[in-house]
């Protein structure tokens, strides 16, 4: 069997908030290892392609959009549509026979959505398959934007990443401070494989700080390959439906780094939410990335790490459905979860 690559591929990563690019800008932005240009035209479509001019390898993404909407490089002004394809070359004469739509850079399916702008990358640098599905998207929320947004580097790999932010059981002493006392209790929570990974199905919350959507409030959270955590919160609030969707975007910029994205969406009108976010969101992210920061220091020895039951069951899950889908995309072969419906038991 060969070996598992590092990355998954054929999958759509987070690249960045829609925001961050204007009408006619470039964006250079590392993904699985890769230079990635993400920009838009002047008309606003985004796009993305590989961050490098073929001819002298200088990054297109310190070029410019030209008046034709294709990226032209800085140094010898090669021109090229969003598709990758070379538009025009202005150094060439008339007796030169060359052709310039032979030369092409790497395109990259793009999609915006939701706020933001994933990039969809493959495993063929050639001629790959359109995607087969659109990036997550947030449910319950028409119209979704951002409404707080907090981004953290993690200098760690991306299963370090992932599995620091969907572990069950370290909230009491990765997260306690005085001002939030988090008491261990015994939870239960039923568990349900989803088209790409898995959900823990809806449920009453434990933790106080929920009850500020609304005093009937549920939630559940869910997990999809490549690194995308939801956690869709519904209840009652003077008389209206109240939806705060939460979603963690983990986004590998290379081997040893991994961009940690929290969005957080909800409908105007229930903006008084936005304080408690600006106020406590940054400290508890920052507390995750310090944990797996200090991790390294053990991981520098290469130890042999252990996973429980039932505590460690989700990181589980993560290996082993990013195994199945290595495989699948390796062999050409239809992926089939490994998740089985399951009621999980631990204290936390």
């Amino acid at each position: 069997m060969a070996e598992e690559p590092q990355f998954l591929r054929n999958l759509w990563y987070m690249a960045c908030l829609a925001s961050e690019v204007k009408p006619g800008g470039l964006r250079r932005q590392m993904l699985l290892g890769e230079p990635v240009l993400v920009g838009r035209t002047r008309a606003g479509k985004a796009f993305a392609m590989r961050d490098i001019c073929p001819h002298r390898g200088v990054p297109l993404s310190a070029g410019k959009v030209a008046a034709d909407e294709t990226v032209e490089c800085p140094y010898h002004g090669w021109r090229f549509r969003t598709d990758g394809v070379c538009a025009a070359i202005p150094s060439l004469v008339e007796e030169n026979e060359m052709d310039p739509t032979k030369i092409r850079v790497k395109p990259y399916p793009a999609c915006e959505q939701d706020g933001l702008i994933w990039v969809y990358m493959t495993a063929q640098e050639r001629d790959a398959p359109a995607p087969t599905a659109l990036p997550p998207k947030v449910q319950n929320i028409t119209n979704a934007k951002p409404r707080w947004v907090e981004s953290q580097t993690f200098r760690c790999g991306i299963d370090h990443a992932v599995i620091g932010l969907m572990d069950p059981a370290h909230a009491p002493y990765v997260h306690g401070r005085w001002w939030w006392r988090v008491k261990q209790k015994l939870k239960e929570k039923a568990y349900a494989p989803l088209p790409t990974g898995f959900i823990m199905t809806r449920h009453a919350p434990t933790k106080p700080a929920y009850r500020l959507v609304a005093p009937d409030v549920s939630t559940e959270i869910t997990f999809e390959l490549p690194s995308t955590r939801f956690e869709n919160i519904s209840g009652t609030l003077l008389g209206r439906r109240a939806d705060v969707v939460g979603l963690t975007c983990c986004t590998p910029l290379d081997a040893d780094t991994t961009q940690v994205t929290q969005i957080f969406y909800w409908p105007g009108w229930l903006g008084f939410l936005k304080p408690f976010f600006v106020l406590l969101g940054p400290t508890f992210l920052g507390d995750d990335r310090r944990m797996v920061e200090l991790q390294r220091e053990g991981l520098k020895f290469n130890p042999a790490l252990m996973l429980i039951q039932d505590a460690d069951q989700p990181a589980i899950w993560y290996h082993r459905l990013k195994k199945a889908w290595a495989e699948s995309v390796e062999n050409g072969t239809a992926f089939v979860n490994p998740v089985k419906e399951r009621v999980l038991r631990w204290r936390s």
